[in-house]
């Protein structure tokens, strides 16, 4: 059945007309939590492999630093697999609750997406590598060697975030889509830098809090660490803690105040302070475990890590808050696009029940709708406007034809032209002469 010509121009899209499996509510509940968890085994990631190999690079002068960096090496493997096995919870919901912008922002960074999978791969082979390689390369050219292929592995999980940071960030803002020329041009969108670094410094954060209390544990055995001590180990890892930590003061306001203020609300604001007073008090007892006895650093451990598990959440909290305001506006249009083609398409088939033959619009302003989404009468937009359309193919609309048929590409900066041979030469016709008559005058 085919439906009438006013339906199909949509500049805004229609929803799917299908039920969420679960409450949209409780969707975005567990995209929240979901993401949180992910998050947290990202952080260990990043930051983990990030240590690592800089410990082993202190190693190559003292041997200390090698085998503390080995043992953290251990840990990286694991909280990569877990990264991505905790990804799926997140990947589903945002999926079904942002369907629309989730997916625009995929197709508008296009390769860098599609990398995703062969650099996750080539991730995890370079990690594995250097994991079960490190004794055997531990001398000479092949410990350079072996530290390249760590510092490469930590670049790859670098990449990664880097990628879905972009992403998750340009679906807030689909007033900017057509500016988007690939990946690259993405990064301009909003405030993916800031974003980023706050980012990486959590990463170093939550993985040198995570290795005081996995070197800490009472069942850890020190020996595989014989220069070091459980209590000189808290405090390292506490100290390289507070520094991104301190850090995050700095770069947290800059990400705040660069935020595009369509989705900055009173509401958020009260959330990003409450818990950057928290993140406070967090700071405070981390350096006041730097400075205590040995017999006593570390008891702080347990309500330190409960403290910022609620900066954690409420930092969560405020970036969906963030992204409904920021998706307010574009959500509703879609509901009032969906209603009108459903009241329409209704409608239609009301007037055409099955099996009746429609009759296809035939007059050039009617088929013109198929190209107007990508030809405005004086603007470029997907493509040249009819004023300038109208300058190439002055009193010669069989150019138009001949170029709607089988069109190539001449503009690198923009994508190809589809072909319309299936409309048929007399309908292009139509089309032509009447964009040929309604292109503005030249001044």
């Amino acid at each position: 059945m085919n439906l009438p010509y006013f339906i199909a121009n949509t500049p805004v899209p229609r929803d799917l007309a299908l039920p969420l499996p679960i409450p949209e509510g409780v969707l975005k509940v567990l995209l929240v939590l979901f993401f949180l968890i992910h998050i947290f085994f990202v952080n260990l990631m990043v930051g983990g492999s990030f240590i690592a190999v800089f410990l082993e690079w202190l190693g190559l002068r003292q041997k200390k630093w090698d085998s503390l960096a080995y043992e953290i090496t251990k840990t990286v493997t694991v909280n990569k697999s877990l990264a991505v096995v905790m990804g799926i919870g997140p990947l589903l919901c945002i999926n079904l609750v942002y369907t629309m912008q989730w997916y625009a922002a995929n197709s508008l960074t296009g390769h860098a997406w599609l990398l995703i999978v062969p650099t996750v791969i080539s991730a995890f082979l370079l990690a594995y590598l250097h994991k079960y390689t490190w004794h055997r390369w531990n001398t000479g050219a092949w410990k350079t060697l072996h530290l390249a292929i760590g510092l490469l592995m930590a670049l790859h999980f670098l990449f990664i975030p880097l990628i879905f940071l972009a992403n998750i960030n340009l679906m807030l803002f689909p007033s900017e889509w057509e500016k988007v020329q690939g990946f690259f041009s993405s990064l301009k969108i909003g405030n993916v830098l800031p974003r980023y670094l706050h980012f990486l410094l959590a990463s170093i954060a939550i993985a040198s809090l995570f290795m005081v209390g996995w070197f800490g544990r009472k069942t850890y055995n020190i020996t595989h660490l014989p220069d070091h001590s459980k209590a000189d180990l808290k405090r390292l890892f506490y100290r390289t803690a507070a520094v991104p930590t301190m850090m995050q003061f700095l770069i947290g306001p800059i990400l705040l105040f660069t935020l595009p203020s369509i989705g900055v609300t009173t509401q958020l604001y009260v959330v990003i302070f409450s818990g950057a007073s928290l993140g406070a008090l967090v700071l405070w007892l981390i350096l006041r475990e730097t400075k205590a006895p040995d017999h006593l650093v570390g008891n702080r451990y347990l309500i330190i890590c409960i403290l910022f598990s609620f900066v954690v959440l409420g930092m969560g909290s405020g970036r969906h808050l963030y992204r409904e305001a920021a998706l307010a506006s574009h959500q509703s249009e879609i509901k009032q696009r969906t209603h009108a083609y459903q009241t329409a398409l209704a409608e239609f088939r009301k007037n055409h029940p099955e099996g009746t033959e429609v009759t296809a619009p035939q007059t050039g302003e009617q088929l013109f709708t198929s190209c107007a989404a990508c030809h405005a009468p004086a603007t470029q937009l997907v493509g040249p406007s009819l004023a300038e359309i109208a300058q190439l193919y002055a009193n010669n609309p069989e150019g138009i034809v001949t170029w709607a048929r089988a069109p190539g590409k001449k503009r690198p900066n923009l994508p190809p032209m589809p072909p319309f041979a299936h409309l048929g030469d007399d309908n292009l016709r139509k089309i032509a002469q009447y964009m040929l008559e309604k292109a503005p005058p030249k001044l």
